[in-house]
């Protein structure tokens, strides 16, 4: 039999796509080319993320632009997003004046959705040849599926750079790169008291807030959370060609949070519950970024003296009776105004830190 050079892309070519924007793309542009009267096109995909339920991407035909819209996961425990191509039909419908098409792709619920519109409505020849591209498109897009699942899940427990950089490097304990960052340790206070006096529910709700204010903020001026570490959080902000910049995200990023914990508190006394304190500090310095753990079972993290550092000097937040602490390495790059607390003695560490606090901290 004779394929077509769409079918023939599907099956020779289609699965090395770098992404479902390129693939969808490729796929109109060759039907066109295969005399199919296209305006547009689009691809929806679930994606295992704790936010984002399905993500669709919509081409159109006049200009090969692609752009893509999310569909949200609702919110709870077990909760799951069904697969919906209404994001794609409804832009197609606007798109041009025929019907739409749309097509399952595979076999199972919440597998891929291929819609099409044209400026007429398809003839059955035309909807039997596009139902065909999605039996021929099925292996590429389970391989595209399945890149995208590993790098989503991976993304949702390690963070965007870090899944990135486990996705290109060997798994093998020890490797790993040094870069310069502004490190973020943040943790609650009388946390331990708090678990033993609350049920296990009111437990998760109350670290769940506290993360999403430390992690937002984290996220929202460019930084990446690295580690959970019980009611603490480990962050970073890489250093490009000016430590200016990272310094100042990282304090944007503490005042962004600190505002976001002072609303949480309100929501929480007008329920009847304890307000949440916590410390926060910054470091700059030098990180080993890579790979640790046994030789089968690997975590992704960050070691080194500044992870030190930056843990033991959130520990002084306690008892110097402040919030945010800004070690000296920071306050020397930072343009922010700084009040200077003198130098003080870590724990473990063998030089004494310059501290400093925000006007506010």
């Amino acid at each position: 039999m004779q394929l077509s050079s769409t079918l023939t892309w599907l099956v020779d070519a289609a699965g090395a796509s770098p992404g479902a924007e390129r693939f969808l793309a490729e796929l109109g542009t060759r039907l066109i080319a295969d005399d199919m009267p296209l305006a547009g096109g689009a691809l929806t995909l679930a994606v295992p993320h704790p936010i984002i339920a399905r993500r669709t991407w919509l081409w159109r035909a006049g200009n090969g632009e692609v752009i893509e819209a999310v569909g949200f996961a609702p919110m709870g425990l077990g909760s799951a997003g069904s697969l919906s191509g209404d994001a794609g039909r409804s832009w197609l419908a606007g798109l041009a004046g025929g019907a739409v098409h749309e097509d399952s792709v595979g076999a199972g619920e919440g597998g891929p959705l291929l819609g099409w519109i044209g400026p007429r409505r398809f003839t059955e020849a035309e909807a039997d040849r596009l139902r065909e591209a999605a039996r021929f498109a099925a292996a590429p897009l389970a391989a595209l599926s399945a890149r995208a699942t590993l790098s989503a899940a991976l993304e949702a427990y390690l963070g965007r750079r870090s899944a990135a950089r486990v996705l290109a490097g060997p798994l093998r304990r020890e490797v790993g790169e040094t870069i310069r960052a502004v490190l973020l340790y943040a943790d609650l206070r009388s946390f331990t008291a708090l678990s033993e006096a609350e049920p296990p529910a009111a437990v998760i709700a109350a670290l769940g807030g506290w993360f999403d204010c430390i992690g937002g903020a984290v996220h929202a001026f460019g930084g990446e959370v690295l580690k959970f570490i019980g009611d603490g959080v480990l962050a970073i902000f890489p250093v490009g060609e000016k430590p200016r910049e990272a310094c100042d995200a990282a304090l944007h990023a503490v005042a962004s949070a600190k505002a976001g914990m002072a609303h949480l508190d309100t929501s929480r006394r007008e329920q009847g519950l304890p307000p949440l304190s916590f410390g926060v500090a910054l470091h700059l310095g030098e990180i080993l970024w890579g790979n640790v753990g046994a030789a089968d079972r690997l975590d992704f993290t960050a070691i080194g003296p500044a992870v030190n550092l930056v843990s033991r000097l959130e520990g002084l937040c306690r008892p110097l009776g402040r919030t945010v602490l800004i070690s000296g390495a920071v306050a020397t790059e930072t343009s922010a105004t700084l009040i200077p607390l003198g130098t003080h003695a870590l724990r473990g560490i063998a030089s004494p830190c310059a501290v400093h606090t925000l006007p506010d901290g």
